[in-house]
């Protein structure tokens, strides 16, 4: 426990690692009777990308031929039709007030095919494009006008673009084959489309990547003023490329990175920027989008389309099957667009009161305005007084428990901290795939 920086990413709790087949698999007319439907979240899933980086290890697959990509959008639209039946037989009509669509690569679909995304979205779910936040993610190569013009008519509010690094070196090292010229154009591509929040996703940690490559690739960031940025460690997973390679990180990484971390928060610190979290950093004069101020797809309330997307109710995340490597990846997605009834939830996670409270401290402590007192800070009062006693957290003023700067250096140690045993025990017995 808190013996390094950097054991595990938590934007979501429980891990999907964790999630079994359920058994009896419930209708989710059953899922969604008297969950609260006044502000759903909804987010789609598309898992294909022009290449798969060295470092990732999302629910994604390259090369995806026309025909496939087409099946899936036929897969997705029933997906929706029995998504969309349940909330209306369980309750009052729903009302979605955030959007999200994330991948994988959203954008590697073409204009047409984003076009009729959106139509599924709004004809079939209900959801009021144009009128609450939507944010999709792109990649520099996919970053086209044609697209973008498709993105920013459907009321896209937010465009996450990931680049990663600016340096062709670095690119290369990070087996991500892309030339800063093109990400450029892909920049200016987006200004050009007037999309009100701009975000850029840099990648620290790279091998070969010093202080100042790292310092410069922020710099050349700034010149496109994104509203936000989001700095992510470095992770080597197994049955990525860069896992492949046995690169024998250590130590030396671990300190290599938190100081390049330290140097790119001052960084935007200086340039005009507030800390959100450790990995987010907002423009302080970034224009402000109402319900927008925080994208994450991760509340509870969240229908999730696409085989490798969630939902979120209070009690049960589920999901379809997972894997990171290449060919059972493409299984699952076969076995996706074959399918003809989605009425049922089939693997996925029940969460008690005391997991419910876990996740509501995770999302919140890990923040940087921190956490109200409560009953998850007594519930838990052992691990927040290690927390204090090596200057992790502090009470602020106005009486919220916050982490320090060095406590948001180390998120990614702090948040698995509060695990539970059931959550750990079935993360350890998944057989990665």
């Amino acid at each position: 426990m808190l013996d390094r920086p950097y054991e595990a990413y938590v934007y979501a709790y429980p891990h999907k690692t964790s999630y079994r087949p359920l058994e009896p698999k419930p209708l989710l007319s059953d899922v969604w009777r008297g969950e609260a439907r006044d502000a759903l979240s909804f987010y789609t899933h598309v898992p294909f990308c022009e290449v798969r980086c060295g470092f990732c290890n999302l629910f994604t697959r390259t090369g995806a031929s026309a025909s496939l990509t087409e099946a899936y959008l036929d897969a997705l639209e029933r997906q929706a039709i029995a998504a969309r039946a349940a909330l209306d037989e369980s309750g009052t009509a729903p009302r979605f007030a955030n959007a999200a669509i994330g991948g994988g690569t959203p954008t590697y679909l073409s204009p047409d095919e984003l076009t009729r995304l959106f139509d599924i979205a709004e004809k079939v779910m209900g959801v009021g494009l144009g009128a609450i936040p939507l944010s999709v993610e792109a990649s520099p190569a996919t970053a086209t006008p044609d697209r973008l013009a498709v993105l920013a008519e459907r009321g896209t509010t937010r465009l996450s673009l990931g680049v990663q690094s600016f340096d062709d070196v670095e690119a290369r090292s990070a087996v991500r084959p892309q030339k800063a010229a093109d990400v450029f154009a892909a920049l200016d591509a987006v200004r050009d489309a007037a999309i009100p929040v701009l975000n850029v996703d840099l990648i620290y940690g790279i091998d070969g990547q010093t202080r100042q490559s790292w310092q410069a690739s922020l710099r050349t960031a700034l010149r496109w003023t994104p509203e936000e940025i989001y700095l992510y460690p470095l992770y080597v997973r197994p049955l990525t490329g860069l896992g492949r390679l046995n690169l024998g990180h250590d130590a030396e990484w671990d300190a290599q990175r938190l100081d390049l971390y330290r140097s790119g928060r001052d960084l935007l610190l200086e340039n005009g920027y507030e800390q959100v979290s450790m990995r987010m950093f907002r423009r302080l004069d970034a224009p402000a989008v109402e319900g927008g101020e925080d994208y994450a797809c991760q509340t509870d309330g969240m229908i999730g389309l696409g085989c490798g997307a969630r939902s979120y109710t209070a009690s049960l995340h589920y999901s379809f099957d997972y894997a990171v490597s290449a060919s059972e990846v493409r299984g699952i997605i076969d076995e996706y667009v074959a399918t003809g009834d989605f009425s049922r939830a089939e693997v996925g996670y029940r969460l008690d009161a005391d997991e419910q409270a876990r996740r509501f401290l995770i999302q919140s402590l890990l923040q940087a305005d921190g956490m109200e007192r409560g009953d998850a800070a007594e519930r838990f009062g052992a691990e927040l007084e290690l927390l204090s006693d090596r200057g992790f957290l502090a009470s602020a003023p106005d009486g919220r428990l916050r982490l320090t700067d060095e406590g948001l250096a180390w998120s990614d140690s702090v948040g698995p901290m509060f695990f539970s045993e059931p959550v750990r025990a079935a993360m350890r017995a998944y057989e990665l795939r």
